[in-house]
């Protein structure tokens, strides 16, 4: 771990890391048990990245925890997942509070049950003060629902807008403040478990320019150093966001 760190250049840190934590239910497989077995076991690769990021000084870091296309998936699976949801918020969400970091939910979590909303909305309104760092939680989310989320609010201000908003209003900044990530800065890292090459409807307005690192560990078998390994090769990349 300390042959990781010495490679670490704290110059250059990302600010704003993403993970798609990909693999827990091949994982759970693999040990002959139910998928949600898988996503209870991911906890501690939770916890690792969070240490990491406060490690290494990251500010933000979001994790892609249920997205809008996991609503299709049987129904057996999405009730065992929100109830684990609902059994772990209480510690988990402490441990990030202890943390002194931010909680942050972005996603349509209208969908989920009251009592999850209950409890999210809490931990954002306990540890609003936090400041640490951020941890935004994507859950029921997906990228081009949240784009077409913020096109509907502008077009609905417009039309409703009585002359205050016009068509030549809208530029990067307005429409950047319709969604949900409106006072949080882009994507600079984002992580993907499990060996899958795709970004599956994840912040594609926010990692506009983001460096991708895919990893063939399943998400419950990543850790610290894992984090760490992602971190460096990420520094190894030359970002000209189209610059020579």
């Amino acid at each position: 771990m300390n042959n990781l760190l010495k490679k670490i250049d704290y110059n250059n840190i990302p600010n704003h890391v993403a993970i798609i934590m990909d693999g827990n239910g091949r994982w759970a497989k693999k040990r002959g048990k139910l998928r949600s077995f898988g996503y209870e076991k991911s906890i501690q690769s939770i916890i690792d990245s969070l240490n990491a990021c406060q490690e290494l000084g990251i500010s933000y870091i979001t994790l892609y925890v249920f997205s809008y296309e996991n609503w299709n998936r049987p129904k057996q699976e999405i009730d065992n997942l929100m109830d684990l949801f609902y059994k772990n918020f209480d510690n988990s969400l402490e441990e990030v509070n202890k943390k002194k970091l931010k909680i942050l939910v972005i996603g349509d979590i209208h969908k989920l049950s009251r009592l999850i909303q209950k409890k999210l909305i809490y931990f954002m309104d306990k540890t609003k003060h936090n400041k640490s760092g951020t941890l935004i939680l994507a859950i029921s989310y997906g990228a081009r629902e949240e784009i077409l989320r913020a096109t509907k609010n502008i077009a609905e201000k417009i039309i409703k807008g009585k002359g205050k908003y016009s068509i030549k209003d809208i530029n990067y900044s307005f429409f950047q403040n319709h969604l949900y990530t409106k006072n949080i800065p882009d994507v600079d890292l984002i992580i993907r478990t499990s060996g899958e090459l795709r970004i599956s409807n994840f912040l594609l307005w926010q990692s506009a320019y983001a460096e991708f690192y895919f990893t063939d560990i399943l998400w419950p078998d990543f850790r610290k150093k894992d984090f760490f390994e992602a971190i460096i090769n990420f520094q190894k990349r030359k970002r000209r966001f189209g610059k020579i």
